[in-house]
């Protein structure tokens, strides 16, 4: 293949993430409602015709966007969770940490939250794809931790050992808590977090 034509279908095939990520800025600014396709076309640098190629409808786009955006945090947590060593209680503690800085600092994490939360009731088969391909992977992981140390002893059989939905919740409030306020009432999230792990970890432990 000659060289002009490779380069021609690397650029095809990296023409959907652009869209994407220029569809993300645009909703982000303007919300689902008045966000027009002509101008994520604009930021991407393609005609409207072109995203029509790729993506039938403006809820097709919206749709896609939030599966691009929500895609990338899962590998990466998956490989970080591989390589704890340790401890459970030092593993959940360090997969705690690496959550909860993700989810409530990441920009992209935060924004999708808003959008499931706006547009929820629009798209319902998206909040439960969401929640099938990035929420319940990620309570897994800590799962995983928790029922392991449960079983080496280190943790003991407990409501919080049979839930850990609840290990999310924390990192769910940083989110909302930045959606709604964002820097008029900053919390630390280095001590939000250590506040969190620690009350966690008194649930687990205690009595055992």
């Amino acid at each position: 293949m000659k060289p002009e034509m490779t380069k021609r279908a690397r650029r095809k095939a990296e023409r959907p993430a652009e869209i994407l990520d220029a569809a993300f800025e645009e909703f982000v600014k303007n919300g689902y409602a008045a966000t027009r396709l002509e101008d994520v076309a604009a930021r991407a640098n393609v005609t409207k015709g072109t995203i029509y190629f790729y993506f039938e409808t403006k809820e097709r786009v919206f749709d896609e966007m939030i599966r691009h955006k929500s895609r990338a945090f899962f590998p990466e947590l998956g490989s970080y969770a591989e390589e704890l060593e340790g401890s459970y209680t030092s593993r959940l503690h360090a997969l705690i940490v690496f959550v909860y800085r993700k989810i409530a600092e990441d920009r992209t994490s935060r924004e999708t939250l808003r959008f499931l939360i706006a547009e929820g009731s629009r798209f319902p088969d998206l909040v439960d794809r969401h929640y099938h391909e990035f929420v319940r992977p990620v309570i897994d992981r800590f799962r995983q931790v928790i029922e392991a140390g449960v079983a080496a002893g280190e943790f003991r059989a407990s409501p919080a050992s049979a839930f850990p939905e609840i290990v999310m919740s924390p990192a769910l409030l940083l989110s909302l808590w930045s959606m709604l306020f964002g820097s008029r009432k900053e919390i630390d999230i280095a001590v939000f977090t250590e506040a969190s792990i620690d009350l966690l970890m008194k649930g687990l432990t205690s009595g055992r």
